[in-house]
């Protein structure tokens, strides 16, 4: 059997003859440079992290561009770590899923400490305590989803740490924000100056750490995109590499509801923005392919992907993918009537007032999402996971639209006919019955019940929920009028095919 941890993996020819490519730079030394003069820590180990950041950290590694290591610290559940990190000596495997049918698999060796965000373990909270004070450190990063920057008791322990990078002499370092949500920096940076301002109300800190956190030369806030596809631990991968020899490989759900798992399955396609302000010096990371920008291209690139070329596709296929009975992406994408609506939706609603950000095409973007990403048949990516949390993403995803469409005179918001059709979708998801008439379970989201609990006009005046006011125009009746068609079993399909 192959064991993934340090003992098993001295067995590198094993190893090799199953077909992984492992870590090619000397783990003990890197691992040694890290601990004593750490360069970057991450918040959030899970599977975008496993399968993205820490996949470039170790080709820099292997390359020679990097000679430290990464450091993965978790702070909402801790049984990731306990579970997976460190029985496994800190070591995944990701296992990347190509459109053509072929699969890359690799052995991740990159992370070299992780650590628990947990000030009632002593320990754990000290070590994350002497890597803040690190005149070293030059990035700490985040994937904590956008709700994390949300978490008061996550944020009070992150600002904690700021407070004693402070005390240790003001020293400089970038706070980056890697989740995808928009302007990801500036809510990293809101959520800690609030934490910091309630330090200095309680006494805790003095006005000093608050014009530190301001002072953009000593802590940075950056903006990023980041785009990649990482599903949950699917069962064919988990069999796969049990076929292979290779032992522990079941996934664990956590008492939190996370999935984990030895190994992450992803798409091949990535893309990672970073707007560059980093006062202390950054890993050279553009070697791994990572775009460093200003500020500007940055925000211009997640507005290209977050408002027209891939997430309001995605979540137009969750919503009707959920009433239309699919359990996976890509078998949506072989139904012609969806493939149409989200092809009508990118090229024909979203391309005429797209954002371009110069550095990627949106026409390549989209292309590629179309016809590559989300039809990809290896990639068990489910609606259901994507539909969770709508009510936070509609408004990005579909309200922007609307509004460059509302302020452009040479464009009618009476030409979008399937922005509507998605919102008609989404009020009708929130009724919990899918089109044959039986009763599915929606996916987790703040908002779920408060919004079940309306009338659907009212929910169509949410402006938190669609970021503008629909009935400012024609636009909201439309929505009605279109819920309303999809009343009873099999009309969903018949009005979206009415449509497009």
């Amino acid at each position: 059997m192959l064991a993934l941890n340090k003992e098993g993996l001295k067995d590198t020819a094993a190893w090799q003859k199953k077909g992984y490519a492992l870590p090619t730079f000397d783990r003990e030394a890197v691992s040694k440079r890290t601990k004593e003069n750490p360069t970057w820590i991450h918040f959030g180990a899970g599977n975008i992290f496993r399968a993205f950041q820490a996949n470039v950290c170790q080709t820099l590694l292997n390359q020679g561009v990097l000679d430290t290591g990464l450091i993965v610290a978790e702070g909402y559940d801790y049984e990731i770590l306990e579970s997976y990190n460190r029985p496994h000596d800190e070591f995944s495997i990701l296992v990347t899923l190509k459109a053509d049918g072929t699969v890359e698999k690799t052995v991740v060796g990159s992370v070299m400490e992780s650590c628990m965000l947990d000030e009632e373990n002593e320990t754990e909270i000290a070590r994350l305590r002497e890597i803040f004070r690190a005149p070293s450190l030059q990035m700490v990063s985040f994937t904590i989803t956008e709700k994390g920057y949300k978490t008061a008791a996550y944020m009070k322990k992150v600002t904690g740490l700021l407070l004693e990078r402070y005390k240790a002499g003001a020293l400089p370092v970038a706070m980056v924000s890697m989740d995808n949500c928009s302007h990801n920096g500036d809510k990293l940076k809101e959520a800690c100056l609030l934490m910091a301002k309630d330090f200095l109300t309680q006494g805790l800190c003095d006005q000093g750490f608050i014009d530190y956190l301001e002072n953009g030369e000593k802590v940075s806030f950056p903006l990023s995109m980041i785009d990649k596809i990482t599903p949950r631990p699917d069962d064919k991968i988990k069999e796969m590499l049990i076929a292979d020899g290779v032992a522990d490989m079941e996934p664990v759900i956590t008492k939190k509801n996370t999935y984990v798992a030895p190994f992450v399955n992803a798409e091949e396609t990535e893309y990672l923005v970073i707007e560059d302000l980093f006062p202390n010096g950054r890993p050279a990371l553009e070697k791994g392919g990572i775009y460093f920008t200003d500020r500007e291209t940055v925000d211009r690139t997640e507005k290209m992907k977050v408002c027209t070329c891939l997430n309001p596709l995605h979540t137009a296929l969750a919503i009707f993918g959920c009433l239309l009975g699919y359990t996976t992406i890509h078998d949506e994408m072989e139904d012609e009537t969806l493939k149409k609506l989200v092809t009508k939706l990118g090229h024909e609603e979203g391309m005429p007032v797209v954002v371009n950000p110069g550095i990627i095409k949106p026409e390549d973007f989209l292309e590629a999402v179309l016809t590559k990403r989300l039809p990809n048949p290896f990639m068990p990516d489910t609606p259901q996971r994507i539909a969770c949390d709508t009510s936070q993403k509609l408004a990005i995803r579909f309200g922007e639209t609307i509004k460059a469409y509302r302020a452009r005179n040479d464009l009618s918001t009476e030409s979008l006919t399937l922005i509507p059709v998605v919102f008609a979708g989404y009020l009708r998801y929130l009724q919990g019955i899918d089109d044959k008439g039986n009763a599915f379970e929606q996916s987790p989201d703040p908002l779920l019940e408060e919004l079940k609990a309306l009338s659907p006009e009212d929910v169509l005046h949410r402006q938190d929920v669609f970021l503008v006011d629909l009935f400012a125009d024609s636009m909201g009746q439309r929505c009605l009028d279109l819920f309303h068609q999809m009343q009873g079993a099999g009309n969903v399909r018949k009005t979206l095919e009415g449509l497009v």
